[in-house]
């Protein structure tokens, strides 16, 4: 036969394609069996638990309702259930956590929820805890009574010092003791 010998095969010369591809293959399957380095995970500094996670502010802090009515809900979202509805304007509550738009709350009796933060104002008020306290002109014992207040009454913090805080309520100025009112930490000073 004469073209026989054309026909016979003859050894292929290596053509660098086909030896990347053999690299290739070799490469993953030597990376389906080692295990791969571990992603370098950025280092966060731990947060402070004594402030928002949202706002950076304390945590507890005093903050005041800014509407006639406010939704407490049992999460912080608006699918979540209502468990109690605040009706007044001024009322003092204290924030006790953050997320996103929403900040939990509790009023004076511990009842709460989240609420969402258009609905809060910063300007501090505080409720009077005892019944028929009086307003003195100085933050003093002996100073003279100016007005007095029953239980529930709101007013308006315009200073505080260590044992007495001085609030506007019902057109009246004064000074009551920190004991008898529910907003204002024992040991915040409020200029």
């Amino acid at each position: 036969m004469a073209g026989a010998q054309d026909v016979q095969p003859r050894p292929r010369p290596e053509r660098p394609v086909e030896a990347a591809a053999e690299a290739v293959a070799a490469a993953v399957e030597t990376a389906a069996v080692t295990p791969a380095p571990a992603a370098a995970q950025p280092v966060l500094p731990a947060r402070d638990p004594s402030k928002g996670a949202v706002t950076n502010l304390p945590i507890p802090r005093y903050v005041s309702l800014k509407t006639n009515e406010g939704n407490a809900r049992r999460g912080p979202s608006l699918t979540h259930r209502i468990d109690w509805v605040f009706t007044h304007a001024g009322m003092p509550l204290r924030i006790t956590a953050e997320y996103e738009h929403w900040r939990r709350i509790e009023d004076l009796d511990g009842a709460g929820g989240w609420i969402h933060y258009s609905l809060l104002s910063g300007v501090r008020t505080v409720m009077v805890v005892e019944d028929m306290v009086e307003l003195r002109a100085k933050a003093d014992r002996e100073s003279e009574a100016v007005a007095q207040a029953e239980r529930g009454v709101i007013g308006k913090v315009i200073e505080c010092n260590v044992d007495w805080c001085r609030i506007a309520a019902g057109g009246e100025k004064g000074w009551l003791r920190k004991t008898s009112l529910w907003g204002v930490d024992a040991e915040e000073i409020i200029e």
